[in-house]
C-alpha cells in the first residue's frame, strides 16, 4: 500500500523512507567521495540533509504518537529503526497496517 499524505502515519512512512534513502546516499556516495576523491563537501551536504530528515522523522513519530495513531511501543520501534541502516524500510510493513487502521477509523 502506498503511503497517504493525508494520514499522520502515511507522512511518517514517507519521511522515514526519505531519511533512509538519505542515509544510504551519505554512506554510499558522500563518504566515498570524501575519503576516496578528497571531496569533503559531499559529506557536508548529504550529512546536513540526512540530519534534517532524521529530525523530521522524529517529529512525525511524535505527532503520530500524540494523535494516538500509533502505540508507544511502535513509536519506540520507529525511533530505533531510524538508528539502524535500512531500519525504516523494514518497519514500513508494520506501519502500513497502522496507517490502514487510521484510514478505517479504528
Amino acid at each position: 500500500m502506498k503511503p497517504d499524505l493525508k494520514t499522520s502515519v502515511g507522512r511518517m512512512r514517507i519521511v522515514g523512507s526519505l531519511e533512509c534513502v538519505s542515509f544510504m546516499l551519505l554512506m554510499g556516495v558522500g563518504m566515498p567521495l570524501k575519503y576516496l576523491a578528497g571531496m569533503p563537501v559531499a559529506v557536508k551536504w548529504t550529512g546536513w540533509i540526512h540530519g534534517v530528515l532524521f529530525i523530521a522523522y522524529c517529529i512525525t513519530i511524535l505527532m503520530s504518537l500524540l494523535a494516538s495513531r500509533i502505540s508507544f511501543r511502535r513509536s519506540v520501534e520507529a525511533f530505533m529503526a531510524a538508528l539502524l541502516p535500512l531500519g525504516p524500510f523494514f518497519l514500513d510493513r508494520r506501519l502500513a497496517v497502522d496507517e490502514q487502521r487510521e484510514i478505517s477509523g479504528g
